[in-house]
């Protein structure tokens, strides 16, 4: 599970957030084409309705793009489009709850960012 994924999220939600660190790893480049929804059924168990959600929700966002009969493309400018937009995620979603965890349990966050290993 990547930092942008949560278990208690529905499967497409995780499929997504798969998707997006992909693409912020930068295994997928605007011009690059995404493995069909069969393919990335099968890599990850999917429904590959779950996987369509997924990806429409790319669509729908503005990263990526249909070419009917070949594919799904990731769009110029997709890459930090989606880092801005998990950033504020991370920020809004995330990072209250780990702020709320360290000072439970009473971590240093100094600490923890000169930490080598957990």
């Amino acid at each position: 599970m990547t930092a942008l994924e949560h278990e208690d999220s529905p499967v497409y939600l995780k499929l997504r957030a798969s998707i997006a660190a992909a693409i912020l790893r930068g295994q997928y480049r605007a011009g690059d084409q995404l493995p069909s929804v069969r393919a990335l059924a099968a890599e990850h168990g999917a429904n590959p309705l779950t996987v369509a959600k997924a990806y429409q929700s790319f669509q729908d966002d503005g990263y990526v793009e249909v070419r009917r009969g070949v594919g799904m493309f990731v769009l110029p400018g997709a890459v930090e489009k989606l880092r801005i937009a998990e950033r504020e995620r991370f920020l809004t979603g995330y990072w209250p709850r780990v702020k709320e965890h360290i000072a439970l349990l009473g971590l240093d966050a100094r600490e923890l960012f000169d930490r080598e290993t957990v």
